[in-house]
């Protein structure tokens, strides 16, 4: 199949002819029909697999087909994504797919100061890019009027249901007009991510191009067992290899994270980290470095197993293994992408080797093993779903709630108090006001410790404006 049997204007058609797109991926072919027949779907799709293109796609030649122009505060479309990295990433897809074609894109993220956003939102958007959290902040102060909807897009479904905005969710949806075109793509489907599609979707179709949880197919796996203490000197030496083009060390917490860029620097190797503690403006320049190869090494704690498309990423290193196990699939999905091979490497101290069972399990493959592994597992681990409101402690982790535990605190509040989305303490985050408003995007009670980042949708930036050619 070819593009051009999709049916796809002209536009838009050019433009991935530019972008040297000549075949649909499996993702894209199933789902492009449905959605330009105007059909609800479910999408079962990992990281990847182009996906943002399959609806991006239909969905702009749905607005580009219609004279309909956006009314003042509202967007016709609205896609609700889990993290800042992904929303960005959506965004430009949307620009680059619709450059010959008069649209206005808008992000809302972090950055920018709630009046710069009401003003951009005046005018109104075709289309919206957003975190759940952030989005009733905007409807709360009247900034956006959800009533003129008319395509729901959920992306990573699952994602937001690990970060804890499953009920940010169920209020977004309570504001849209019930008639309209629902999507849902998820990489896995729980239980309750299926009762919310029940919820949403009518006759959906359901198109599925790869099993749940399964690993890239193209990548090429390891486990090195070794001490904890050789860690930091193992993973220098990896990085010396000449054939490692790109890599991304993934950690588990903020501090380990910033402590790898310190042990790389002093072995002479240069680095740059990426987690929720760092500002919108400081990940997009790590981004940059990394994708422009000033830097070959990309140091992120699971904030960017899905938030992050870089090109040419030959080797993902697991410094520490994930405590959830489908975190795992999400990071090693990082690397082999675009039919090109890739290397994910995992060192692996007896304390973990555990988790590495549980990834096992999941992925229904054993994964080759060097070095001495014990016999018998010493630690065992939490179990990788916790139920919501659990308090859980692992030794040297973080607790759920922010306090401190080994030195460090979780991912959602920065190490100097502030909180990750530059709010001082006590801030108000809907009206601006001094108080003791919770910030509900830092609140993910029931994510495992040290995992995940639910502040990563920080303070609101947004940016309004036709779409052209990069």
């Amino acid at each position: 199949m070819s593009f051009d049997t999709l049916g796809l204007a002209e536009p838009i058609a050019r433009s991935l002819t530019e972008e040297g797109y000549s075949a649909p991926t499996p993702i894209q072919a199933a789902a492009i029909p449905h959605v330009m027949a105007g059909r609800d779907l479910i999408g079962i799709a990992q990281t990847g697999t182009g996906k943002t293109a399959a609806f991006a796609l239909p969905i702009l030649n749905h607005l580009g087909n219609s004279l309909k122009r956006p009314a003042l505060k509202s967007c016709r479309v609205l896609v609700l994504s889990p993290t800042r990295e992904l929303s960005a990433q959506i965004v430009d897809s949307f620009k680059t797919y619709g450059r010959h074609l008069r649209l206005s894109v808008g992000l809302a993220i972090g950055g920018v100061p709630i009046g710069k956003q009401i003003r951009a939102l005046h005018h109104g958007v075709d289309v919206l890019v957003a975190t759940p959290g952030r989005l009733l902040d905007l409807a709360q102060t009247r900034a956006i009027d959800l009533s003129q909807v008319g395509i729901l897009v959920l992306d990573e479904a699952d994602r937001m249901l690990d970060m804890g905005f499953i009920n940010d969710i169920r209020k977004v949806i309570g504001m849209l007009p019930k008639k309209r075109q629902t999507l849902l793509f998820s990489a896995t489907m729980p239980a309750e991510i299926a009762k919310l599609a029940s919820e949403m979707l009518v006759d959906p179709a359901t198109v599925s191009v790869t099993p749940p949880a399964s690993t890239a197919e193209r990548v090429t796996q390891r486990a090195i067992h070794l001490d904890r203490r050789e860690k930091p000197s193992t993973l220098a030496g990896l990085l010396r290899d000449p054939a490692i083009d790109r890599a991304i060390v993934f950690t588990r917490t903020k501090h380990g994270a910033d402590k790898v860029v310190r042990g790389l620097a002093g072995a002479g190797i240069d680095s740059a980290a990426i987690h929720g503690n760092k500002s919108q403006g400081q990940r997009e320049r790590a981004l940059a470095a990394f994708r422009d190869g000033k830097v070959r090494t990309l140091v992120a704690t699971d904030i960017a197993a899905r938030g992050i498309d870089v090109d040419g990423v030959s080797h993902v290193i697991n410094y520490d293994l994930p405590n959830v196990a489908e975190s795992y699939v999400h990071r090693i999905g990082r690397t082999a992408r675009a039919g090109k091979d890739g290397i994910a490497i995992s060192l692996v101290a007896e304390d973990e080797v555990a988790y590495l069972r549980d990834i096992e399990k999941l992925i229904r493959a054993a994964v080759p093993a060097e070095g001495d592994v014990p016999e018998r597992v010493t630690a065992k681990p939490r179990a990788s779903q916790p139920q919501r409101g659990q308090r859980q402690r692992q030794q040297g982790a973080p607790k759920a709630n922010g306090q401190k535990a080994g030195g460090h605190k979780a991912e959602g509040r920065n190490g100097g108090g502030q909180k990750a989305d530059g709010r001082k303490p006590g801030e108000n985050r809907r009206n601006g006001r001094a108080g003791g408003g919770r910030g509900r995007n830092e609140r993910a009670a029931h994510r495992n410790p040290g995992t995940s980042n639910g502040n990563d949708i920080g303070a609101v930036a947004f940016m309004a404006s036709p779409v052209r050619g990069r």
